[in-house]
């Protein structure tokens, strides 16, 4: 096949893997107002008494929400030790769609509001997440005024809930393994939800320490802790490792130790697309050492203002576990990865704290919500307490360490801590050719310095996990001449989408081009042309053929990559209008040479897999369009009315013209074939059938019959003479669903649905 030669602007984007849609209700450009209004007078013993209870039971409310009216809502408490009975400003859940399906306040139907208690400042949540999103996928957050029955109960932190929602935003599914590691009960002495093995090789011990959030995974989690456990070596391919170097650091930097590094919780777990688990952060308002009862190793009984500036990072590497904490000391084991943790807590350093960017956002946030923390009278600290924690050190049945004096102390402790010095030098990296095909090489370059290793990762969308190459300094590796500190390697069979970043160390130290991979990375990306992708089936009338993971037949739409080579789906739209071509953004995705990739077009953004926000019209006439922009279009096609459980596809398969055939979802078109007038009659019965399936049919020339299933891929071939016949079909040992019969001659062709039950 010859392909296309498509040309690359000559520039490095650097990219956030997140991609943060809907984000407006969480800015921090003003304080939000949220109304509740419940239904029963005595709403709040209603509240306390499910709390007691240990029940997620909700009562009802409505919810006013910047001006915005939503009925029946169902309303609970958040959290454990932030609740009391005994107290008046208590956190609250708030789940939208509760009794009306799908109701939502711009694109999020669960509402998480904390009391703001273990924080004078009013500042640790919300700067700390706005921190953490540099470097991970982490909830939005920001303030709001609650006010109950028109009354004003305080200024609460407003943070995005890691549910289903957010999983799609951030990883592209929703329904993989995923788990909350928080204990039933926290022992302040035990070994909580620490990723150890000590409960034993059934699953189902773990119970009282994870809380599955998915239909299913225990024993994907087991797979996970045996392996960090027992064959650390081959932790990768279950672990993002560099996502959990990353919230290690962060942890570290930010003192805080109520997460994994503390009492081994307050983070979750799931398991993306590569098959690999992903750590994400969980509740930050006792960040910057507002949390001392424990680090697990030395000061596993505690520790001061004091000592919590000077912890060391490295403390279960370097000193002892008092509890197990397995995902700290079997990755730092490797000195690979310890140099990349300290990078990666270099970064946090320099761009936040070094710099004094956190004291300055602080302040401004504290400025914004200065009248509104006045008005707070339910507030757990006074106002003075608000106004000096920024700065000093608050004491109330605890010390709550003032911000800027605890992180001073933490950045001089860090400024020469082993790792932090000495790292590498990495210029900005360059590629060549300009100008190349799909499936060429595409050589990288860069001038390192002070590295005795240096590591190209790339991969071609989100769906990849990096693969690495070594980069040479020998002079026959587009590097120049030996020896003069420009390294190259070369990337084989490129796609139209490249993602890549280097990593460089030496005996001491590492670092990262760009600083913030790879959660960010450099990319290079092109527009494909003529045909490599294709819009090669539709199907706009789907009543019993194939169903989505939610059981549902709904409208889909199969893409093919024509090429031999990887192609990426990045900066693609999919679309029912013609005047906005960009109605829905595809997933940055991977698409294997000859495969497809299926897309729901039914509006169901909240169920798994890809769902476009839009339907096909089974009447009347409607375009489809595979668009770059609302000015480069990919490919279209412009359909009219679909017969029931029938497709639209191309013909031959990839490269015909469209034609009404039988489904062949997410495989070749070819078998189908053109409905057409036939020389060939036959009927099936009984229809649904269970055992025995006849065929009596009338051909006048020889012909093959043959039973597909749904996906195309063949079951039974038979040999037909030209007679009329009858003949019986074993399907007893078929898995029940829907099959498709054709008889097939050199002239003609006629194709029936069966069910198999």
């Amino acid at each position: 096949m010859s392909l296309t030669r498509f040309f690359i602007v000559p520039i490095l984007i650097l990219t956030f893997q997140g991609v943060y849609g809907q984000a407006g209700f969480y800015h921090t450009d003003s304080v939000r107002g949220i109304k509740l209004y419940f239904y029963e007078s005595n709403w709040d013993s209603v509240l306390d008494s499910l709390y007691i209870e240990g029940l997620e039971n909700r009562t009802l409310a409505d919810v006013e929400i910047d001006g915005v009216y939503y009925d029946s809502v169902g309303v609970r408490y958040k959290g454990y030790s932030s609740v009391s009975v005994n107290r008046i400003k208590n956190p609250f859940n708030i789940k939208l769609d509760y009794v009306i399906n799908n109701q939502n306040h711009r694109g999020f139907n669960k509402i998480k509001l904390s009391n703001v208690i273990q924080d004078p400042s009013f500042l640790r949540e919300v700067l700390s997440y706005e921190i953490a999103r540099k470097y991970m996928p982490s909830p939005e957050s920001n303030y709001a005024n609650l006010f109950i029955n028109d009354t004003l109960w305080g200024v609460y932190t407003n943070v995005e809930s890691v549910n289903k929602d957010f999983l799609a935003k951030h990883y592209a599914s929703r329904n993989n393994t995923f788990f909350k590691c928080n204990p039933e009960q926290l022992d302040l002495n035990g070994e909580n939800s620490n990723l150890g093995n000590a409960p034993g090789t059934d699953s189902s011990n773990y119970s009282p320490y994870y809380t599955i959030k998915s239909d299913f995974g225990w024993g994907n989690l087991y797979t996970l802790i045996d392996t960090l456990n027992n064959f650390s070596s081959s932790i990768e391919s279950v672990l993002n490792v560099d996502r959990t170097l990353w919230m290690h650091a962060f942890n570290y930097s930010l003192v805080n130790f109520d997460s994994y590094i503390g009492y081994a919780q307050n983070y979750y777990l799931y398991q993306d697309v590569t098959g690999r688990f992903n750590p994400i952060l969980w509740d930050l308002n006792m960040s910057f050492a507002s949390f001392r009862f424990t680090d697990a190793s030395l000061f596993y009984d505690g520790f001061s203002v004091a000592e919590s500036s000077t912890l060391d990072p490295l403390t279960h590497l370097n000193s002892i576990s008092v509890y197990p904490r397995p995902l700290l000391r079997k990755l730092l084991e490797n000195d690979i990865y310890k140099r990349m943790y300290i990078a990666h807590l270099r970064t946090i350093m320099e761009e936040n704290f070094t710099n004094q960017e956190y004291a300055n956002r602080g302040l401004a946030l504290q400025n914004m919500l200065d009248l509104h923390v006045q008005n707070d009278t339910n507030k757990f600290y006074t106002y003075n307490d608000f106004i000096d924690n920024l700065n000093t050190t608050v004491s109330d049945l605890i010390d709550y360490p003032g911000i800027t004096n605890l992180m001073e102390d933490r950045v001089g402790f860090l400024a020469d801590y082993p790792g932090i010095l000495g790292a590498p030098t990495i210029a900005t990296p360059v590629y060549s050719p300009q100008n190349f095909n799909l499936g060429d090489s595409l050589w990288i370059t860069s001038s390192v310095t002070d590295a005795s290793n240096i590591t190209l990762a790339y991969r071609f969308g989100s769906n990849e996990v990096f693969e690495y190459l070594e980069m040479y300094d020998d002079g026959i590796h587009q590097d120049g001449n030996p020896n003069d500190y420009i390294y190259g390697a070369a990337i084989p069979n490129v796609g139209n989408n490249i993602q890549y970043y280097i990593y460089a160390e030496n005996d001491s130290a590492g670092r990262f081009s760009p600083e913030r991979a790879a959660y960010e990375y450099h990319s290079i990306q092109s527009q494909l042309t003529n045909n490599e992708l294709v819009i090669n089936e539709i199907m706009a009338n789907n009543q019993s053929v194939v169903a989505d993971q939610d059981g549902e037949f709904d409208d889909w739409i199969e893409l093919y990559n024509t090429s031999s080579y990887d192609v990426s789906t990045g900066g693609l739209h999919l679309s029912d209008d013609h005047l906005n071509l960009t109605k829905w953004p595809i997933p940055n995705l991977v698409i294997p040479p000859d495969n497809y990739l299926i897309i729901w077009a039914d509006s169901d953004s909240d169920q798994d897999g890809l769902h476009a926000n839009f339907k096909l019209a089974s009447g009347g006439g409607e375009g489809l369009y595979l668009s770059y922009d609302n000015t480069t279009t990919v490919d279209d096609l412009i359909f009219f009315n679909q017969t029931i459980d029938m497709a639209y596809g191309r013909s031959p398969n990839g490269t015909g013209n469209f034609t009404e055939l039988s489904p062949t979802f997410n495989g070749n078109n070819d078998f189908s074939g053109i409905l057409q007038e036939h020389s060939i009659e036959f009927s099936c019965f009984p229809n649904p059938a269970n055992q025995i399936l006849t065929i009596e049919y009338s051909i006048s020339e020889p012909a093959l019959a043959e039973l597909r299933s749904v996906e195309g891929h063949l079951v039974k071939t038979i040999s037909l003479n030209e007679a009329k016949n009858t003949i019986d079909l074993n399907i007893n040992n078929l898995n029940n669903g829907i099959y498709f019969i054709s008889l097939r001659s050199d002239t003609a062709l006629k194709i029936k649905k069966i069910i198999k039950l």
